[in-house]
């Protein structure tokens, strides 16, 4: 691929049912790059139905030039008690090796801050993996800054399962 002296040539779009394959191929690409492919067991069809279906749960927006898909942002709401706004949570951003340093990530970027402004929303935020510097630098770079104060927990799989039963409905 080409490189481009400038961004001029790169477009965002929100993506559409027929981008799913799109989709899930820079799920697949960012696992590989954070070495969790084998985490990785998201379907076209379950992407389409929460992308897509009568629920959205998050949505999607693609970097475009050169005729191709570039890269792309995962973003969905959360919410500030404090602000009492809604936030904008990018859950994944990835940009194609090859289409690195020709501004794809800070574009993708720009466009979910300018949506969390024009959404009203009182932040954007994201986790990063604490051994991705080049990311970590990056994000630095636009003036991002850790939440280093804050520690992430999740419960999934039988942990999940084991709390969701461990307290009856309405008791």
């Amino acid at each position: 691929m080409k490189k481009a002296n400038s961004d001029d040539t790169i477009s965002i779009r929100p993506a559409t049912r027929d981008d799913v394959p799109v989709v899930l191929e820079f799920i697949r690409d960012l696992a590989r790059y954070e070495r969790l492919e084998h985490e990785v067991s998201a379907s076209e069809t379950e992407l389409r139905e929460a992308l897509f279906g009568e629920r959205r749960y998050a949505e999607v927006v693609l970097a475009w030039g050169d005729g191709q898909a570039l890269g792309f942002a995962l973003f969905f709401y959360n919410f500030s008690t404090f602000k009492g706004r809604p936030g904008i949570y990018l859950e994944d951003l990835f940009v194609r090796p090859e289409a690195r340093s020709r501004g794809v990530g800070k574009r993708l970027l720009a466009h979910l801050a300018r949506t969390a402004v024009e959404r009203r929303c009182a932040r954007l935020e994201w986790a990063v993996l604490d051994w991705n510097e080049p990311s970590i630098g990056f994000y630095r770079s636009l003036g991002a800054s850790p939440m280093d104060e804050w520690t992430t927990f999740r419960l999934t799989g039988d942990a999940l399962a084991l709390l969701a039963g461990s307290v009856p409905v309405n008791g």
